[in-house]
């Protein structure tokens, strides 16, 4: 039998499983972030979006290291979605165990983490937005220990490392890619005038 990505029906399960706002813009974020890499590298856009789309769709009904991804996979499996698929979702946790080859895997990996932190980052300026926000600006907030003190640094900069980028060009592939999904991402902000 063969797959093909449906990003209609990423997104309508992704939707079934995560009622949460937040968590939802956060699977358009990284969704953007990916695609973006995919079309940078030639890859496969629809089959990289609907793995990102598709990556934390389990965690909030399954949020403990114990059932997230794997009862996540565990679904995606059964409705036919291919190991290529699978295996980024349970790479994309470093203690799955999994490790990252491909470069979907290194893709997902690096830009999970760093979505969440663009996004906080824009969030916190007068604007409210990531039209005008710097990838300096995002490397001096990466500085501050209490800024959004859940994410890990060493894996903001793991990921860079991994796809062979520098940080601040990875953050900047990051912003510009939210850009294009701003206001679904809730990232316009508000004139600061």
């Amino acid at each position: 039998m063969s797959w093909t990505p449906d990003r209609d029906a990423a997104l309508a399960l992704l939707h079934e499983y995560t009622r949460g706002e937040s968590l939802r813009r956060h699977a358009y974020a990284v969704d953007a972030a990916v695609r973006g890499y995919a079309r940078r590298l030639g890859e496969d856009e629809a089959l990289w979006s609907v793995t990102a789309l598709l990556h934390d769709f389990d965690y909030e009904q399954f949020p403990s290291q114990e059932e997230h991804p794997w009862k996540g996979v565990e679904i995606l499996r059964q409705l036919g979605y291919p190991e290529v698929v699978t295996r980024a979702i349970l790479s994309h946790a470093d203690y799955s165990g999994v490790s990252r080859d491909s470069q979907l895997e290194k893709v997902l990996y690096a830009c999970d983490e760093m979505s969440g932190f663009v996004t906080a980052a824009a969030l916190v300026r007068p604007s409210r937005s990531i039209l005008d926000l710097e990838a300096s600006s995002v490397k001096k907030r990466m500085k501050d220990k209490a800024f959004a003190r859940a994410v890990p640094r060493e894996d903001l900069i793991r990921g860079a490392e991994a796809l062979g980028l520098p940080l601040e060009d990875h953050i900047a592939h990051v912003i510009e890619s939210l850009r294009g999904e701003a206001a679904l991402l809730g990232l316009v902000g508000t004139p600061t005038t």
